[in-house]
């Protein structure tokens, strides 16, 4: 089976997971960054109206002040949970004119870029922001976002590594480092990494959801369900394992997934 088919049997149970979770493609479990940005509430715990709430009340703000750092990134953030990655994309393009030489500028542009499929461009700004004598790591674990999503995933790994020796306890960098290796099929490591990215001060809800996530596809259901039952709701809980439980013995998805290699 080839990588595109491979992802795309895994992202068939990667989505209705996020979807009840979140009502929104993007906080699906797949490899971004974490922490940066956050628009009103906590991101994890969004519903669809409050997701249109802050996006039109950060429409409002940026309006009013288009140049305003915080605007900027929050009206973007609120774009992408829209699923509006292109208009996303537009608002940082002019943000990263006002921000010169922002690394979290950079690195939400290369990851709305990510989202809306201009993979290479992504990379071009994230690394000519990146500077050698100053490096950042929500660069470095972008970039890694960024070439896992290409299927590069020795540069991608070599990239979380960078970004982990400059700030060893961040929870998110081990978050995107396991769902590389959940990308690759190692699901051992998967749930190696994300325990230990659960472990961490930093661990949000989404990084809880995954571990869940790879637990289930583990066959773990009952550990599965007890994470998903702290994070969501008793119903959607029940939903998701439900999901896990019916593609893993109805069309051995994931068995047939892990193949390549």
């Amino acid at each position: 089976m080839s990588l595109s088919a491979r992802r795309s049997a895994l992202l068939a149970l990667l989505l209705p997971l996020a979807l009840a979770a979140v009502g929104c493609a993007d906080n699906r479990p797949v490899l971004t960054t974490h922490g940066n940005v956050s628009v009103t509430g906590s991101v994890d715990k969004m519903t669809d109206a409050q997701i249109v709430g802050a996006a039109s009340a950060w429409s409002q703000r940026y309006d009013a002040d288009p140049k305003n750092r915080t605007n900027i990134l929050n009206y973007a953030a609120a774009l992408r949970l829209s699923g509006r990655t292109d208009q996303a994309v537009a608002v940082l393009e002019k943000g990263m004119v006002a921000s010169q030489n922002d690394p979290e500028m950079s690195a939400a542009y290369g990851k709305a870029l990510a989202a809306n499929g201009n993979f290479d461009q992504a990379l071009r700004v994230i690394r000519q922001t990146q500077q050698p004598d100053r490096p950042d790591w929500k660069l470095y674990s972008a970039e890694g976002a960024v070439l896992d999503q290409q299927g590069n995933t020795a540069e991608a790994r070599a990239a979380y590594q960078k970004a982990l020796q400059i700030a060893p306890g961040e929870a998110s960098i081990y978050n995107n480092l396991a769902l590389s290796y959940l990308l690759a099929g190692d699901l051992a490591n998967a749930e190696k990494t994300l325990r230990q990215a659960a472990a961490l001060p930093g661990a949000n809800s989404r990084i809880r959801q995954n571990l869940a996530l790879v637990l289930g596809l583990q066959g773990k259901f009952k550990e599965a369900d007890a994470i998903a039952r702290q994070e969501l709701d008793p119903a959607q809980a029940e939903t998701n394992v439900a999901y896990l439980k019916s593609m893993l013995s109805q069309t051995n998805t994931w068995k047939e997934a892990r193949k390549q290699g």
